[in-house]
C-alpha cells in the first residue's frame, strides 16, 4: 500500500494531488501538439480533458495492484501546474510498477521530469516496495528515451510496429530498473 503525505516537496517541485481547479493547465498539457503527438488518440477535447482529471483526482493512493497513483507537478516558485506524473502498480506478485510523465513542452528540458520522476520512482521503491518500475515511450520521442537512461532505466525492448495510432503504426521503447539498481545508483 501507498498513501503518500502530501505535498511533496522537492527542490523546485510540488507533487500533489489533483484538484478539480487543474482543469485549465491540465487541458493545456494534453491539447498541445508537442504533448500529443506521442500519445494514443487524437487530441483531448476540454469535456473529455476534465473526464480524464476526475478520475486522476481520485488516484491518491495506492491500496492493491491495478490502481494508479495520478499526481499533479506544480512549480515552487509560481505554484503553476506543468504536469502529471502517474504509477501504476500494475503487478502485486512480481512487485511491477509503470512510470508515466506528461509535461507542458515550455517546461521541458529544465530538470523538471527528472526531479519528478525521482521522487516517483522514490516512492514506488521504497514506500511501496516494488521490485521493478518500467516506462514506455515512443520511439521517436527521444527526449522521453534519454529521460530513462539518464534515470538508470536500461532499454529492454524495442517492440516493432506494435500499435497503430491516428492511422500510422509506431514503434514502442521499453525501459526498466529493479529495485537492488535503484539503491546502487
Amino acid at each position: 500500500m501507498l498513501q503518500p503525505t502530501y505535498p511533496i516537496k522537492t527542490a523546485r517541485l510540488i507533487l500533489r494531488p489533483f484538484t478539480p481547479d487543474d482543469l485549465a493547465a491540465f487541458h493545456a498539457v494534453y491539447t498541445h501538439p508537442d504533448v500529443t503527438r506521442f500519445l494514443d488518440g487524437e487530441p483531448r477535447t476540454r469535456t473529455e480533458s476534465a473526464a480524464l482529471l476526475a478520475t486522476k483526482v481520485q488516484g491518491t493512493a495506492l491500496t492493491r495492484p491495478g490502481q494508479t497513483l495520478a499526481i499533479a507537478i506544480e512549480l515552487v516558485e509560481t505554484g503553476e501546474l506543468i504536469g502529471d506524473l502517474t504509477l501504476q502498480w500494475v503487478d502485486g506478485e512480481a512487485g511491477n510498477g509503470e512510470v508515466a510523465i506528461a509535461l507542458h513542452p515550455r517546461h521541458q528540458g529544465s530538470g523538471y521530469a527528472a526531479e519528478a520522476l525521482t521522487e516517483l520512482m522514490r516512492l514506488g521503491f521504497e514506500d511501496l516496495g516494488l521490485h521493478r518500475m518500467f516506462g514506455r515511450c515512443d520511439a521517436r520521442n527521444v527526449a522521453s528515451a534519454s529521460l530513462m537512461e539518464a534515470l538508470g532505466l536500461r532499454r529492454e525492448a524495442h517492440l516493432r510496429e506494435n500499435e497503430r495510432i491516428r492511422g500510422e503504426w509506431r514503434d514502442e521503447l521499453v525501459y526498466a530498473i529493479l529495485a537492488t539498481e535503484w539503491r546502487r545508483r
